[in-house]
């Protein structure tokens, strides 16, 4: 199949973000190569589907080169292009002491978070050098801006170096017509906090309280998938032709009042 529309590729897009930003990409009349390692999740995403957009579903790990370089053969199989990459895999890892924390541990945070982000662009580059196109990589404000979560050591440290990955590339990447930017989310209405293994935190924790709550912007409630989804939309959109190599922070201020 050779679509005369953009076509998307979204990375942990059975939930969350990734699913949020795929639904509304969709309605925009962008195709969609939906990745994700839940194979029952993305079943359910296709038999739900709706929009302008068609779907094709991808299960692979972002982790795995093989799998990976397979996953864009398929795409360029299937769609015969790509514009858009949207880098959003992730998940929190084991939070503890830092003499607790694995090795182990510490490479399946950075080996899902940061080399899933490298390998997800490593393997879209040769479709999105055709034409152009966005890269948007999903990061956080712990690690960027916010170094409150005492603990998430090895989740603060694959997104910090997704930051650096972003503005490294924007560079590189210039000369192809190819856009990179980063996400920095807040507390998000998400199930990522099902992949927190959260480990003797009391130790380490030094006590801080918010009787008002920790967003300023919404009284401590936290932001929505849709609302990280429509800034996805306009990154890759031509309303942000002139814009890379940027982090952009939607958190409601919450990282304002913890960093």
């Amino acid at each position: 199949m050779t679509s005369d529309g953009r076509v998307a590729w979204i990375t942990g897009a059975a939930s969350g973000l990734g699913k949020a930003a795929a639904m509304l990409l969709a309605l925009n009349d962008v195709h969609v190569a939906a990745l994700d390692t839940d194979e029952a999740e993305l079943e359910k995403l296709q038999k739900t589907w709706s929009g302008n957009g068609t779907l094709l579903t991808l299960v692979a790990d972002v982790g795995d080169e093989a799998q990976m370089r397979r996953a864009a053969h398929a795409i360029d199989k299937h769609f015969g292009r790509l514009d858009i990459v949207f880098a959003n895999a992730g998940i929190n890892g084991v939070w503890g002491p830092i003499d607790e924390l694995t090795a182990e541990a510490w490479d399946r945070t950075l080996g899902i978070n940061l080399r899933g982000t490298f390998l997800t662009v490593k393997f879209a580059l040769g479709l999105l050098k055709r034409r152009g196109g966005s890269i948007v990589i999903t990061s956080s404000v712990n690690g960027t801006r916010m170094f409150a979560n005492t603990g998430a050591t090895a989740y603060a440290c694959s997104k910090a170096g997704q930051v650096t990955l972003a503005k490294m590339l924007a560079l590189e990447l210039a000369r192809h017509r190819i856009r990179v930017n980063v996400i920095c989310p807040g507390a998000i209405d998400t199930a990522i906090d099902t992949s927190t293994d959260e480990r003797d935190l009391d130790r380490i924790r030094e006590p801080v309280e918010f009787p008002e709550g920790e967003i300023p912007l919404t009284d401590g409630n936290p932001g929505s998938a849709e609302q990280v989804a429509r800034l996805v939309r306009f990154l890759t959109s031509e309303d942000a032709s002139h814009i890379t190599g940027t982090e952009i922070y939607i958190d409601g201020g919450q990282s304002l009042l913890h960093g």
